[in-house]
C-alpha cells in the first residue's frame, strides 16, 4: 500500500513533455539501431566496418563465398550469450514481452532489456537471420518509457501509456508512419482508449517520426511506379471480388505462419536441450538456405529484413509465380527457424515479405488468366502485405493505415481493407491467438481481445449502495441482534452507533458466527468492526474501488453529509454490490466462446 501511495500522477503538460522525450529516444533509437545492424551486416558479409547499409538494395555477393553460410551461426552464438546471461526477455520478437509488462508486469521493463535487445537483434538481423527490426525497436522504445516512469515513480496507468508511446514511436520512426505507430500502440498495447492515453502516444509518435525523417528522409519506405497517380483507381467489381479470395488465402497463410513459428520453437526445445546447440543449428540451416538461393538465383533474398525483395515484387522486377511462391515458403521457414531456435527480432518485416510474395503471385496469375479486367499485380502484392500483417498480428487497422503510409498511395485503400478484413477473420476462425498473443497464452497470460466502454465506472455510490441496514447500540447483545436479523432476511449490514456518534460496521455473517460460537450474550460493541471507508453519494464506482483497495477495507459507508454519523449513513457498498455492478456491465459485452472448434456453431442438416 505504501508503494502505491507514493506513486505520482503527472499533469497533462508535464506528461506531454515526457511523451516528447520518449518520442525523441524512440526516434534516435531507431536510427542507432539501424546503424548497428548495418555495421554488423557489413562486417559479417563484406568484412568492412561501415555502419551504412540500404535494406532496399540487395546485399552484394559476400567476399567469403559459400562460407557466408556460417555468418548466422557466429551471430547466433552472440545472441544466445547475451540473452542467456543478461536478459532472457530479449529473446523472440519483442512485442509479447511489452504486452506482458503492461498487463502482468505492472509496467516494469528492465533498462538492460533495451541494450541487450539492441545488440541481440542487431546480431540476428545483421548476420542474416530472417527477422525484422520493428519489434526490437518497439521494445527499445517501450523499455525507455517504462524506465522513465519508474524513475519518476509514475502511477501505473501513466507508466503503461509511456510504454505504449515508446513502442508506437519506434514503429513510426522506422517506417515513417506516424498514424501506423499510433494505431499499433492503440490496437496492441494500450490498456485504455481515451483522450488522456491517446494524446501522449500521438505526441510521441509524431516526435519520433520527425526525428526519423531527419536521419532517414521523408520519402516512403517503398516506391511503386505503377500505382503512382493523382487519381483514385476505380477497380471493377470482379477485381474487388478477387481481393476477397486474396484475403481468405492470406488468412490461411497467416495461420500457417503463426503455427510454424511456435511449432519450430516446440520442436527445438524438445529435441535440443542446450540453448547454444539449438540456436546454432537453426541458424546454420538458415545460412545454408540463403547461400544456396544466392548460388542459383543471384541474390540472398530471404536473409535479414528482406525489403529489397519486397521492392522487387512491388516494381514487378520479380514476376515469376513459381519463384515468388518458393520465396514465400523459404522465408516462412527461415523466419520460423530463426525465432523458433532462439533468435531475436521482429515478425513485421517477414509478414510483409510473405504477403508481398503471395499477393504478387496471386495478382500475376489473375492478370495472365483474365488480362481483360485490368489486374495490377503490384496492388495485389500491396494488399497481400497488409493481409499478412493484419492476419498474423491481429492489428488490422494498423495494417491498413501503415501500408498506405509506407507507399503514400491511397488508391488501393478499398482493396487493402477488403483483404485485411477477410484475412483477419479467417485467421481468427482457425487460430484464435495472434502471433503476439500466442506466446502469452502459452504462459497462461491472457490479454483483452477488445477495449470496452466501462460504463459501470460512471455509476454513483447512491445508485449501487445497499440501503438495507440496521442501526443498533453497542450494548445490544448478539442474541437480540440475531432476533432482529431473523425478521429482516434481506439485511446484511449492521451499524453500531454509540452516544458520542462513533460508528462501527458489522456484517450479518459476523453476527451469526458470533452467535453460533456461544457468544449470544456478548454485546455487539465488543465484536471487532470491519474495516470501512466513508464516501459521498456522488462518488463514482471506480474511485470507490480504488479507495477500498488502498485502505484494505471491506466496505464503504455512503453518507449524505460531511458529518459522519449513523444518521447520515444512507447505504453500504460491499463485495456483493461491486459484483452486481460489474455483472450488469457484462450485458454490454459479447459472449466469447472457449471452444477451440471453429465450426462448433454450425449445425448439420
Amino acid at each position: 500500500m505504501t508503494e502505491r501511495l507514493e506513486q505520482r500522477e503527472y499533469g497533462p503538460f508535464i506528461f506531454a513533455l515526457l511523451a516528447i522525450a520518449t518520442g525523441v529516444v524512440a526516434g534516435l533509437g531507431a536510427y542507432l539501431f539501424r546503424l548497428l545492424i548495418g555495421l554488423i551486416h557489413n562486417l559479417f558479409f563484406n568484412g568492412s566496418l561501415s555502419p551504412f547499409a540500404d535494406a532496399n538494395i540487395h546485399t552484394a555477393v559476400s567476399r567469403w563465398g559459400l562460407f557466408v553460410a556460417f555468418a548466422p551461426v557466429i551471430g547466433a552464438a552472440g545472441v544466445v550469450f547475451l540473452v542467456k546471461n543478461f536478459a532472457p526477455e530479449a529473446q523472440g520478437h519483442g512485442v509479447p514481452e511489452v504486452m506482458d509488462a503492461i498487463y502482468y508486469g505492472k509496467g516494469v521493463i528492465r533498462p538492460v532489456v533495451a541494450v541487450v535487445k539492441s545488440l541481440a537483434s542487431a546480431l540476428s538481423i545483421g548476420s542474416g537471420g530472417s527477422v525484422g527490426r520493428e519489434g526490437p525497436i518497439a521494445q527499445i522504445g517501450s523499455a525507455f518509457g517504462s524506465t522513465l516512469g519508474q524513475l519518476l515513480r509514475m502511477n501505473l496507468w501513466q507508466r503503461n501509456v509511456l510504454i505504449a508511446a515508446g513502442a508506437g514511436g519506434g514503429i513510426a520512426a522506422t517506417f515513417n508512419t506516424p498514424l501506423g505507430g499510433l494505431l499499433f500502440a492503440t490496437e496492441i498495447l494500450l490498456h485504455e482508449i481515451s483522450v488522456r492515453t491517446m494524446v501522449p502516444v500521438i505526441i510521441a509518435t509524431a516526435t519520433a517520426t520527425y526525428i526519423g525523417q531527419i536521419f532517414f528522409g521523408t520519402w516512403p519506405a517503398f516506391r511503386i511506379p505503377t500505382l503512382e497517380s493523382p487519381f483514385f483507381h476505380h477497380d471493377a467489381p470482379q477485381v474487388l471480388v478477387a481481393y476477397i479470395g486474396l484475403g481468405i488465402a492470406m488468412g490461411l497463410v497467416s495461420v500457417v505462419f503463426v503455427k510454424a513459428v511456435y511449432g519450430f520453437e516446440d520442436l527445438f526445445t524438445k529435441r535440443l536441450h542446450n540453448v547454444y546447440v539449438r540456436h546454432l543449428a537453426g541458424m546454420f540451416i538458415v545460412g545454408l538456405m540463403f547461400t544456396v538461393l544466392q548460388r542459383f538465383s543471384g541474390h540472398y533474398y530471404i536473409e535479414g529484413v528482406g525489403y529489397a525483395t519486397i521492392q522487387d515484387i512491388l516494381t514487378l522486377t520479380r514476376n515469376g509465380i513459381g519463384f515468388l511462391l518458393l520465396l514465400l515458403a523459404l522465408k516462412l521457414v527461415a523466419t520460423a527457424l530463426t525465432l523458433g531456435s532462439g533468435g531475436s527480432g521482429g515478425i513485421f518485416s517477414p509478414s510483409l515479405f510473405i504477403g508481398a510474395c503471395f499477393g504478387g503471385a496471386y495478382g500475376i496469375g489473375l492478370d495472365r488468366l483474365f488480362p481483360h479486367i485490368g489486374v495490377d499485380p503490384s496492388a495485389f502484392a500491396l494488399a497481400g502485405m497488409a493481409g499478412t500483417v493484419g492476419g498474423a498480428t491481429g492489428a488490422a487497422l494498423t495494417a491498413i493505415v501503415m501500408i498506405q503510409e509506407m507507399t503514400l498511395d491511397y488508391s488501393v485503400v478499398i482493396p487493402v481493407t477488403i483483404t485485411v478484413a477477410f484475412s483477419y477473420g479467417v485467421r481468427k476462425l482457425f487460430c484464435r491467438e495472434s502471433i503476439y498473443t500466442m506466446k502469452l497464452a502459452r504462459r497462461g497470460h491472457l490479454v483483452p481481445e477488445a477495449h470496452h466502454s466501462t460504463v459501470h465506472n460512471l455509476r454513483r455510490a447512491e445508485e449501487i449502495m445497499d440501503r438495507n441496514f440496521i442501526v443498533v447500540a453497542p450494548d445490544c447483545t448478539v442474541h437480540d441482534l440475531v432476533a432482529l436479523l431473523r425478521d429482516a432476511p434481506h439485511t446484511w449490514w449492521i451499524i453500531v452507533s454509540d452516544d458520542a456518534g462513533g460508528i462501527e460496521l458489522l456484517s450479518r455473517s459476523e453476527v451469526l458466527e458470533a452467535a453460533t460460537d456461544g457468544s449470544g450474550q456478548v454485546r455487539v460493541g465488543t465484536v471487532p468492526s470491519l474495516g470501512f471507508v466513508v464516501v459521498d453519494e456522488d462518488v463514482r464506482f471506480y474511485n470507490i474501488v480504488i479507495r477500498l483497495r488502498l485502505a484494505n477495507a471491506t466496505a464503504a459507508l455512503v453518507t449524505s453529509s460531511e458529518t459522519v454519523s449513523a444518521a447520515t449513513v444512507t447505504g453500504v457498498i460491499g463485495v456483493a454490490q461491486i459484483a452486481e455492478t460489474v455483472s450488469q456491465w457484462a450485458d454490454y459485452l459479447p459472449v466469447i466462446s472457449a471452444n477451440p472448434n471453429p465450426f462448433s456453431g454450425f449445425r448439420r442438416r
